[in-house]
């Protein structure tokens, strides 16, 4: 198997693997170790509404890719920013733009939420510019438990507990005045979303992810209305598997056929 140095990280990685995903409508290369996307990723996407004229969507730590480029690949009209802070993963990122022809609609920058203005405008990122702002972020406390001995697989796993309020207010800032964010999180989160959520987005939607069918929800998709003050509303839970272990007919519809995700 071949090893290969990041020359800007100095990490050492596998050769990454070529994965198919929304039944092989997408290929995507990702590291063979450390964070790899998967479900959550194609379920973000998939919860997005951005087929109007214009739709101009950030993918907030972006990784390789695979969330904005599902939803690019699913709807042909959308533009999509993606933003990645690790040099070796937005290499990827570009490389999955070209592989998959969608170099047309899909940028990538490199970059972290923690620039400040100026420097965010000088890499493209101009303030209250998108239509749709999504994330997958860290889903773990960097003082909660053991960090992961890979540096890539460490910043997509964990990050300090104030970290959340970093990422809503830079998707606050990034996202145009009724413009949406959607976020997909552990389910153990939801508080402190709706904690850094609030003064910020409104008509809050909250989808509950359920492994199976009487199972406690794992994760769910939070979507918000930037400066809105309408309610919240809690939306009945989407189930992802059969007694069987297969994945449903709707889930099946959304993983292998690319499909929306109905989240109004």
């Amino acid at each position: 198997m071949n090893r290969a140095v990041d020359e800007a990280t100095g990490v050492t990685d596998d050769a990454p693997t070529d994965d198919a995903f929304l039944g092989g409508a997408l290929q995507i290369l990702q590291p063979l170790s450390g964070y790899r996307a998967g479900l959550d990723a194609v379920m973000l996407a998939a919860s997005v509404t951005a087929d109007g004229a214009g739709a101009h969507v950030l993918d907030v730590g972006a990784g390789v890719g695979t969330a904005g480029l599902c939803l690019a690949r699913r709807v042909a009209s959308v533009r999509v920013t993606l933003l990645e802070r690790e040099p070796a993963l937005a290499r990827l990122a570009r490389e999955n733009v070209a592989r998959n022809g969608l170099g047309s609609r899909v940028g990538v920058i490199e970059g972290d939420i923690g620039l400040a203005a100026e420097a965010a405008q000088a890499l493209g990122l101009e303030p209250e510019s998108f239509t749709h702002v999504i994330a997958n972020p860290p889903f773990h406390d960097t003082g909660g438990g053991t960090v992961p001995p890979d540096p890539l697989k460490a910043g997509a796993h964990a990050m300090p507990d104030h970290g959340l309020e970093r990422w809503a207010r830079f998707m606050a800032r990034m996202a145009v005045p009724g413009g949406c964010v959607t976020v997909i999180h552990k389910a153990e989160a939801l508080s402190r979303l709706l904690a850094v959520f609030d003064g910020r987005f409104g008509a809050l939607q909250i989808l509950p992810l359920h492994p199976r069918e009487r199972a406690p929800a794992h994760r769910i998709v939070i979507t918000g209305r930037k400066g809105s003050r309408a309610p919240l509303a809690l939306l009945a839970g989407f189930v992802l598997h059969g007694e069987d272990g297969a994945f449903t007919a709707q889930a099946q519809a959304i993983l292998r056929g690319g499909g929306a995700l109905a989240t109004r």
